[in-house]
């Protein structure tokens, strides 16, 4: 395999990895303002082997997705030519087996072998590589000749400027195309000072480019001490971390931009790339600082949701309106591939089917649709309500059919889970039936005559009271046409 150096690391700006920080919405951010080069969170090799790699139709991106349905590594055809994909490993063949897997959808692969923390030294990785040369050097020349992108490696520097040079001089011989250097030794933090004369002494020993990194604390705070700190290393780019993550407008040679404004556009992207919203308060979290004690901060601090978050920022209409695209997507595509997802092969001209979804905010924590739909079956005396729930391996979304009476009732819109798409249909029937579903401000009288006429029962409410009833999530089918399996407990 020819290794094709198609990305230039002279003279660039870059925006260094970091764990939690560099998801897909940093990155984008980052290169709106003027980054050249964006570094993804360093990623374990054990846990990307695991990994399929899916097209997102819905959000045109290419998802690396593990068994759990979690998505490990999200990338779009944006960044393509411009994102390097960092692991953490220390074994050849499994990281020859990760730069396979994903060397069609990144510009470069880049080895971890600085970071001090113990999730990624415990394993032998990070920096616990560089007390083992040899290691060092197997899994830099199996990349160097099994992989079609450039090779690169991140380091930090070794108690003694000879032995950091001779283990440079080392690595250059694999054939990668450039090191970047935390100038810091393994046991340092950011408080201690970083090493610029150890960077220039790296940089005028070897032949590739240098990279130079952990200038955030000490040298830059605006975008004219990146050049600076690149001419104070003679380093040939500059990776900024912790300044970046704080303001990633700090690549724009304006200057930096406000940070509202540049929050506002990062909440953006994370809503437009289904980013989990646990991801996107964390990062917003890093940008506010010492603002976390005000209004928005507190505000940000409470919210539980993607949509919570952009509430909090003023963006709830740019929220509804995104979720309602991508949303009307997925019944565009579901439309499109209904053949190839193999949905349920009987005859669904008879299902009545509605554009609904359920919203937990709306509906009383203790009252569900399907608690509301179950207690009319019972009272009715009719069976109980039996769910049929697919999975669409295209996204891995979920939509589920219930049928009471003989008669099937489905919502056209497909959820992020099995119990969403479950709780979906109950909704369909009460309203084709004009019956109550736990609306926030309804009134279901039976539910509440059970609760009263049970006091012996756990303070659970109706909940505890559906679980209590013998012999009947047995009853529940569920069919799955992706990969994963479903407890049958699961949406109860």
């Amino acid at each position: 395999i020819v290794n094709s150096l198609s990305l230039c690391y002279h003279n660039k700006l870059i925006l260094a990895p970091m764990v939690r920080v560099g998801t897909l919405p940093m990155r984008l951010l980052a290169l709106d303002y003027g980054a050249d080069i964006v570094y993804c969170e360093e990623l374990i090799d054990l846990k990307m082997i695991q990994c399929k790699r899916v097209v997102n139709e819905v959000l045109s991106t290419v998802d690396f997705v593990a068994p759990d349905d979690r998505v490990v590594f999200r990338t779009c055809e944006r960044e393509q030519n411009r994102v390097v994909f960092q692991m953490g490993t220390s074994d050849a063949e499994r990281a020859l087996a990760v730069a396979r897997l994903v060397e069609n959808d990144v510009a470069g692969i880049d080895v971890n072998m600085g970071c001090p923390k113990e999730y990624s030294t415990k394993g032998g990785m990070g920096a616990a590589l560089l007390s083992d040369p040899d290691k060092i050097e197997k899994i830099l020349s199996t990349l160097v000749k099994g992989t079609r992108r450039p090779v690169t490696c991140k380091i930090r520097i070794l108690p003694s400027l000879e032995d950091t040079l001779s283990l440079v001089k080392r690595i250059e011989r694999t054939g990668i195309a450039a090191i970047a250097v935390h100038g810091r030794k393994r046991e340092e933090r950011p408080q201690h000072p970083v090493s610029c004369e150890v960077i220039k002494a790296i940089a005028d020993t070897l032949s590739i480019p240098v990279i130079a990194n952990g200038g955030s604390h000490d040298h830059i705070q605006q975008y004219s001490d990146i050049e600076d700190f690149r001419q104070a290393t003679a380093a040939s780019s500059v990776m900024v971390a912790r300044a970046a993550m704080w303001n990633p407008s700090i690549f724009l040679k304006e200057g930096l931009r406000p940070l509202e404004e540049v929050m506002q556009k990062y909440i953006r992207y994370a809503v437009q790339y289904d980013n989990h919203y646990t991801n996107t308060k964390y990062c917003l979290c890093q940008m506010l600082r010492e603002q976390l004690e005000s209004p928005q901060g507190r505000l940000l601090h409470a919210a539980q949701s993607s949509q919570e978050i952009c509430e909090a920022f003023g963006l709830g209409a740019f929220y509804e309106e995104t979720t309602q695209e991508l949303d009307a997507q997925r019944a565009r595509l579901s439309a499109r591939t209904s053949e190839e997802t193999r949905e349920p092969a009987e005859d669904t001209s008879g299902v009545i089917k509605m554009a609904v979804k359920f919203d937990r905010r709306a509906y009383s924590a203790q009252i569900t649709p399907k608690m509301c739909l179950l207690e009319w079956c019972r009272r009715e005396k009719l069976p109980q309500p039996m769910y049929e729930t697919v999975q669409r391996p295209v996204d891995r979304l979920f939509s589920s059919v219930v049928t009471v009476a003989e008669q099937k009732y489905q919502s056209t819109l497909w959820d992020k889970s099995k119990k969403l798409a479950e709780q979906a249909a109950a909704i369909v029937c009460l309203r084709s039936q004009g019956l109550p579903e736990g609306r926030l401000g309804e009134e279901n009288p039976s539910l509440h005559k059970r609760k009263r006429e049970s006091p012996d029962q756990d303070c659970g409410g109706p909940r505890a009271q559906e679980l209590a009833q013998p012999g009947e999530l047995c009853k529940k089918p569920f069919v799955a046409l992706g990969s994963g399996e479903e407890s049958p407990l699961e949406g109860w």
